[in-house]
């Protein structure tokens, strides 16, 4: 049953399996936009790897027992730079009810509340439109196109580089 306002929360090592049913389920629907995934990127075991990863933070969208949607933080930098990567979907049935928005939102008030970052970037491949929308209402400005950022679908694709600023304070945290 697909609920209209899915609950959004930090991920948990018990999530792994729901998260690698949503993966498989969501392969065809997301394959456009991601990296090339081995059979076992699938699998609850890989997910649970990827989820005990200290290096990236993850959120989900559940809908009872489903995850309906991830958002990440990756490539955090702390010390003078404070960034990190933005990364996030949504479930193919969920899609145009405002979740990745709602998603991006809560991941950069968390960005700066929690972890005191100062800009977050994000990519997209020029011909995904839906991403380029969030990515402007959420306050995300374009900074540049990269030639050939990602291998994605069996080539080297460009990538259009957003990017937003959450604060010009100095840093706020000792790390």
């Amino acid at each position: 049953m697909v609920n209209d306002s899915p609950q959004f929360r930090p991920a948990r090592a018990e999530d792994a399996g729901a998260l690698a049913a949503a993966l498989l389920r969501n392969r065809d629907h997301m394959g456009p936009w991601s990296p090339y995934r081995p059979a076992d990127f699938f699998t609850p075991e890989a997910q649970a790897t990827l989820l005990s990863d200290p290096s990236a933070l993850r959120w989900l969208f559940v809908d009872g027992p489903d995850v309906v949607g991830q958002a990440t933080l990756s490539t955090l930098v702390l010390g003078p730079f404070r960034s990190a990567s933005l990364g996030y979907w949504t479930d193919a049935a969920y899609t145009g009810r405002g979740l990745a928005t709602r998603a991006v939102e809560e991941v950069c008030r968390a960005a700066l509340e929690d972890l005191g970052l100062h800009r977050i970037e994000a990519s997209t491949m020029p011909s995904n439109i839906g991403s380029q929308r969030v990515l402007g209402k959420c306050g995300f400005g374009l900074i540049g196109t990269a030639p050939r950022y990602l291998h994605i679908d069996g080539a080297w694709r460009d990538h259009h580089l957003y990017q937003r600023i959450l604060h010009d304070g100095p840093p706020n945290r000792a790390l």
